[in-house]
């Protein structure tokens, strides 16, 4: 496969052995891999010394791939004959003006000026980041009708624009629209000085601190060939797990608000605030900010901090299968949660889904397990049992993920390293590479894809949320759905505004 080369997680390589096509061979690898079960982990446009390039990371099993080329100003579309391009292509287009022509939905996924500074494909000449209007899908008849939601909502969340296309309460389709708090986080990753990386990443999405800044650290460790010591990345394990189960059990008792089942509702929403409380315990901070940096971590684990996570958890574990047979075993709770919001597999493979979602669709892809990073190599993996794609089958991995996580914690409990203290340090970039890194947070997966110039400098910063996969799979479980279902079907997925719109 000269056309394109095999990679590994976290391993830094010379930018200069990337294969580099014409855009013709580029697209034809590209689609070869998606047709045999391929996956993106990163497709992206970036500026090298004036010319516009493409560059994309797929993976295959357990295996990932990278190639590049030089970026047409219009160029075939790739979702034209594979889903899985779709917001790709859209971004692409919306950073750097590069059309994908025969794209069957071209439209901006954020509204911004552009990187280049020039007329975007979209017909837009931005001189400031105001908000604009988006073309949306019309469905024609007399009885159809639209319901629109957003972009400002009652809640204390992000903005997002939700239409629904409708036939009485049946919807036929959703169209999401999100994109209008840009914050420009890729860009400032690439200008602000090197010490403060460490906290934008952990602020790209608040309730995935953990994944994002150990994606970060891991690609800088890779660069700057720093090695962390087992101590460190047992904590860091210990922080990424952790943070998993406070925010499935947060959505568990969110999801039994939404079917007006409250008690598992106010159970769960005390517990959540108990394993906040655990992750200050071991970081100092409750949702891991500042824990995480290049090289190590900041908290060193002693035998008191062990103890106490050790008593804490032996007393949340059995509230926490309480609660869990309370929301599961109530007829009117599974009446609302079997068959609701149903994403086939098939669906779910040509979209490319992530995380629970994917895996509640029968996709078996975990990251912690096919690419794994810090102590996932030797600790078991989960097995799900319930994979019908609906509101239940999310629900119910959730569940089996804070079980499997509380396990894993109590693994590396007992295990006796200590993180060495961690000292703050100037690093050097290694120039002229690229490294991609992997993690599985708790939405799915996360990736942080850094290429570095001539100088060792940042030249761009690629970063990916689960969420950006996993949106067009909350649209497709409305479909043939009932409107009113849509708040439940929505917090099955609990998708991320501010991790999608950077």
């Amino acid at each position: 496969m000269a056309n394109i080369m095999h990679i590994q997680n976290n391993e830094r390589f010379n930018r200069a052995n990337i294969p580099h096509l014409g855009f013709d061979s580029f697209r034809k690898e590209l689609l070869d891999l998606a047709a045999k079960g391929g996956q993106i982990v990163q497709f992206f446009a970036y500026e090298d010394q004036g010319t516009y390039k493409l560059l994309a990371v797929m993976r295959q099993i357990n295996k990932l791939f990278v190639t590049g080329c030089n970026a047409p100003d219009n160029f075939e579309s790739l979702t034209a004959d594979s889903e899985k391009f779709h917001m790709f292509e859209r971004e692409i287009g919306e950073q750097y003006g590069l059309k994908a022509e025969g794209h069957p939905w071209l439209k901006m996924v954020r509204y911004h000026k552009n990187y280049t500074g020039k007329k975007d494909v979209f017909g837009n000449d931005y001189s400031e980041d105001i908000p604009g209007k988006y073309p949306y899908f019309t469905v024609e008849g007399e009885t159809v009708h639209e319901v629109a939601v957003g972009p400002v909502h009652a809640g204390i969340i992000e903005p997002g624009h939700f239409r629904f296309q409708c036939c009485g309460e049946r919807v036929f389709h959703l169209e999401i629209q999100l994109g209008y708090q840009h914050r420009g986080v890729e860009k400032l990753l690439q200008t602000v000085p090197f010490k403060r990386l460490p906290i934008i990443a952990e602020t790209i999405a608040g309730d995935t601190t953990i994944g994002h800044s150990l994606c970060q650290a891991q690609a800088i460790e890779a660069l700057a060939d720093l090695k962390v010591d087992e101590g460190a990345s047992i904590v860091r394990t210990i922080a990424l797990e952790m943070e998993r189960i406070a925010n499935h059990i947060g959505d568990l008792g969110a999801l039994s608000l939404d079917v007006a089942f409250n008690p598992p509702a106010a159970y769960f929403g005390r517990i959540r605030g108990e394993y906040l409380n655990l992750s200050q315990i071991l970081g100092g901070n409750r949702f891991g900010r500042g824990l995480v940096r290049p090289g190590g971590v900041t908290h060193v684990m002693g035998d008191e901090q062990k103890q106490l996570l050790r008593d804490k958890l032996a007393e949340l574990t059995p509230e926490v299968e309480h609660v869990n047979d309370l929301i599961f075993s109530a007829p009117s709770v599974r009446g609302r949660f079997d068959g609701t919001g149903t994403v086939t597999y098939a669906n779910a493979e040509k979209i490319g889904l992530v995380g629970y979602a994917g895996r509640a669709c029968g996709l078996p892809y975990d990251a912690r397990v096919t690419f794994p990073t810090e102590c996932y190599g030797d600790l078991p993996a989960n097995q799900n049992k319930k994979i019908d794609g609906d509101v239940c089958s999310r629900a119910t991995v959730r569940r089996e993920e804070i079980m499997h996580s509380t396990v894993l914690i109590n693994t590396l409990l007992d295990r006796s390293e200590e993180a060495a203290s961690y000292i703050p340090q100037e690093v050097e970039l290694a120039p002229d590479s690229f490294v991609v890194s992997i993690n599985e947070g708790w939405r799915g997966e996360v990736s942080h894809c850094l290429l570095t110039d001539a100088k060792g400098d940042i030249l761009r910063y690629k970063v990916k949320d689960p969420s950006f996969h996993n949106w067009t799979g909350l649209a497709l479980s409305l479909r043939d759905t009932g409107i009113s279902d849509f708040p439940l079907c929505n917090k099955s997925f609990n998708l991320s505004y501010c991790g999608f719109d950077i």
